[in-house]
């Protein structure tokens, strides 16, 4: 790594009578490779037991003194008050440090900026068994640390995400250590650690387990001399603890009543204690003896009172719950593969094993840690039998989710008829979206559909959103809007391009149509800033900020259940060559030219008909566009109506297109040549790829593109009759074209079905995390030094030249003025 990115490190020991192995691990720093003067070691004393040694025998160590014992938590905290550090490092005082540790550290943090915590590889002491490689946390708050104990055979030797790292070897970012208000003094010491990471995931960072930074730990030399007893009453204590914050309300609900009751069977079981004794069939004879006390042992004690101290600490724990549940970004469900195996029921005692499994059974744990997130989809387009493009597109987004997640389809539309579909559907008014918001884990949104949610829109709003950009809609606007007056044309335009530009500074992550749309948005997306280094050193593809998912088709071929065009539409027999427009027609379309191409061809071939599709959207909201009326009026005048062009003055039902899709012999799409074609994706298309249909199309776009490369029928200069009349000529009759074509397409449609194009989305769902750059207490690990008075007279004199040199005494003065105006603003 070069020397400026790394940041300085502060590494904090945490020392209780233990100066022996406190200064053995510090001394060992001095043999890690990182820069000495980056690396601030601060040991802090807890109960002042060992001060004077420490000094003595560490110089150059900060040390701080803490009167009291305040436990590895609180230590680590007052600690932390003293870093300097751009990285906090946290190493147990009975730890050493391989050469290594820090800078394989600083690696992942630089790798992957939203990594907020990197856990150590920690080995026994020879180096020989597994201390930490990986963390559990089950149902009922204990984490553990997995394969603990076992042979280091290089088997978890491969990096990969965690729920929490252990609180004796682990780095975390410093800006986000105290954005969380670091560890949690109440825990004073166990699960501290598990605590962290946990509110750490849940609020979008990632605790990232990094093998190659590395330390060998003497397990527990600190608590050798503590009773057991201790010990199981602060880790069943803190286990509670943690969960009643970091829990959602609704899990909670479930899993509190659970683990208390199981914690009393944990006591009881490690006891031996006859939990029948009591039964009023069991009394003495003598009376007197059902006043004895009865003899209860340390170890079954400690459960019943760390359930009553947890009582104790609910007040204030309430009220960091309430903390945490409002900056949570993820669900419960994300962290369930964190939790690695969130049913383990921890202790092999039998008595205990049988409670667990009741537990389980009787209040449906596995159905609260096994359920399905939950996604929301908003779309602004009518949902029912007859929809197009936006609709049809959340329609398949929902379809698809639903085979994992829970899914909600929401249509602000008032036309809400939807087919029947294995996912909810509703209706709801802007002022009703709240509360669907608030179900959800993940929303996706589509086109004005976040301005209508005012607290989604806000940068502070925790949940996770995807905003579907697939249409541009302020570049449709230039085209759409051509017959209104200009003040009226700017005004919508810079409405429609704010909206955008609200999704594109707010999304966690993004979709598109094509490689020419990603370029496009990219460019838009560097120009509000969102281009950053954090975001960039985390994914330099930025594929996972903006991924590509065009419109789709069904992966079932086209089945066919009545006649719809041939034989049917007056006109129009069986022995006739059909052209189809699937679709509406608007203003940024050229049916113009392809009114006169029929015009020239049916001279030629008056077997040739052209069939438009939908000439009324299915969506009330949308008007009706002059450019229809131009077409209709257009083939009146040429005579065509009625012999050659037919017009269908409705929508087909979106489940019944096959049938005019399939009576049909090739696909038509024309447009004009200006920028709204360059980044559209005619989703129609794909419909003509669904029916194995050779396309005709003008160049300019990118199916165009694909049309061409692949060979799936001609591609024509726009605005040109005679050549849309040469290619529609071809594809109808030249058999042997048509075929190839045909065969060609087979294999094309294959990457364009709906569960191949939402690839990107279904993965984003599977491990939803907020955007790099929106990560909460994101900040630089390593910050540029200011500069001194001399270098600062020395920069003034350098610009007092160049301005010199630019413009003379005038640029001079102007920059002069300017400079004073941001020095009186607070600069420098």
């Amino acid at each position: 790594m070069d020397r400026a990115s790394l940041p300085v490190v502060s590494v904090v020991v945490v020392n209780y009578r233990g100066a022996e192995d406190t200064i053995t691990c510090v001394r060992g720093l001095t043999e890690v490779d990182y820069p000495a003067e980056l690396l601030q070691v601060i040991v802090v004393d807890n109960e002042a037991h060992d001060t004077a040694r420490l000094k003595a025998e560490l110089p150059g160590v900060e040390i701080v003194t803490s009167a009291q014992n305040l436990g590895f938590a609180g230590g680590c905290n007052l600690g932390v008050e003293k870093a300097t550090g751009g990285v906090l490092a946290f190493l147990n005082n009975d730890a050493r440090a391989d050469r290594n540790w820090i800078k394989a550290a600083i690696r992942v943090f630089h790798a992957e900026p939203a990594v907020g915590a990197v856990a150590s590889k920690v080995l026994d002491w020879d180096g020989e068994k597994i201390d930490f490689v990986d963390g559990g946390l089950t149902w009922f708050g204990m984490g553990y640390k997995r394969h603990a104990g076992q042979d280091d055979d290089g088997s978890h030797d491969g990096p990969k995400d965690v729920l929490f790292g252990t609180g004796s070897a682990m780095f975390v970012r410093a800006e986000v250590y105290r954005e969380l208000g670091g560890f949690d003094e109440r825990f004073f010491m166990f699960y501290e650690d598990v605590d962290l990471g946990w509110r750490l995931n849940l609020r979008g960072w990632r605790v990232r387990y990094e093998p190659a930074s590395l330390t060998f730990h003497r397990h527990h030399a600190s608590m050798s001399s503590i009773d057991l007893s201790r010990e199981l009453y602060l880790l069943e204590r803190n286990a509670l603890a943690a969960l009643y914050k970091n829990f959602s309300d609704e899990t909670l609900a479930k899993v509190l009543p659970a683990a208390l009751a199981l914690c009393v069977r944990r006591a009881t079981a490690r006891g031996e204690i006859d939990a029948t004794q009591l039964e009023i069939t069991r009394r003495p004879s003598d009376p007197a003896l059902d006043r004895e006390p009865v003899g209860v042992s340390r170890q079954a004690l400690a459960g019943f009172l760390a359930i009553d101290q947890f009582v104790e600490l609910m007040p204030s724990l309430a009220e960091s719950r309430k903390v945490e549940q409002a900056a949570r970004r993820l669900s419960d469900t994300d962290l369930v593969p964190l939790m690695r195996k969130a049913l383990e029921p921890a202790y092999p005692l039998p008595r205990y094993l049988a409670a667990h499994d009741v537990l389980v059974d009787v209040l449906g744990l596995d159905d609260v840690f096994g359920k399905p997130r939950k996604i929301l989809v908003i779309t602004g387009d009518a949902i029912s039998d007859r929809m197009a493009g936006p609709a049809i597109r959340a329609w398949h987004m929902a379809d698809v989710l639903s085979g994992e997640h829970q899914v909600r389809l929401v249509t602000t539309n008032p036309l809400c008829a939807p087919p029947d579909a294995p996912f909810a559907v509703e209706r709801a008014r802007p002022k009703e979206l709240p509360p669907h918001v608030a179900w959800a884990d993940v929303v996706v949104l589509q086109g004005h559909a976040l301005e209508m949610i005012g607290e989604l829109k806000k940068q502070s709003s925790t949940k996770i959103v995807v905003c579907d950009m697939y249409d541009p809609m302020h570049l449709e606007l230039l085209e759409q809007g051509k017959d209104d007056t200009d003040e009226k044309r700017a005004l919508d335009l810079e409405t429609v391009t704010r909206v955008l530009n609200t999704q594109l500074e707010r999304g966690d992550f993004f979709l598109c149509a094509s490689e020419r749309q990603r370029h496009f948005w990219l460019g838009h997306l560097a120009s509000l800033g969102r281009l950053t280094p954090t975001l960039y050193d985390n994914d330099p593809t930025t594929e996972s900020l903006l991924g590509i998912v065009p419109f789709g088709l069904s992966g079932k071929p086209p089945q066919r259940t009545g006649p719809a065009i041939k034989d049917v539409v007056p006109g129009v027999t069986d022995a006739d060559k059909v052209v189809i427009w699937a679709g509406g027609v608007y203003s940024w379309f050229d049916p113009l030219s392809l009114i006169q191409a029929m015009d020239h061809l049916r001279e030629r071939q008056p077997s040739a008909k052209l069939y438009f599709l939908g000439m009324k959207h299915p969506n009330p909201e949308v008007p009706d566009m002059d450019i229809a009326g131009q077409t209709r009026a257009l083939s009146e005048q040429l005579g065509l109506t009625g012999k050659n062009v037919f017009f269908n003055d409705g929508w087909v039902p979106y489940n019944e297109r096959q049938n005019w899709l399939l009576d049909a012999d090739c696909g038509v799409t024309t447009h004009y040549e200006h920028v709204e074609t360059t980044f559209a994706f005619r989703t129609r298309v794909l419909d003509y790829l669904w029916a194995g249909l050779p396309i005709v199309t003008t160049s300019g776009d990118s199916f165009a593109d694909l049309v061409l490369r692949e060979g799936l029928g001609v591609v024509v200069p726009p605005e040109d009759p005679e050549a849309l009349a040469d290619a529609l000529e071809k594809v109808l009759y030249d058999e042997e074209f048509a075929a190839a074509c045909r065969e060609r397409i087979a294999v094309v449609r294959e990457r364009f079905t709906w569960e191949t194009a939402l690839a990107p989305l279904a993965e984003f769902c599977r491990n939803p995390r907020p955007a790099a750059d929106r990560l909460p207490g994101s900040a630089p690990m390593v910050r540029t030094p200011g500069l001194s008075k001399a270098d600062k007279v020395k920069r003034d004199l350098r610009l007092v030249r160049e301005y010199l040199d630019a413009g003379g005494p005038t640029e001079l003065a102007k920059r002069a003025t300017g400079r004073l105006r941001k020095i009186a603003r607070g600069g420098s």
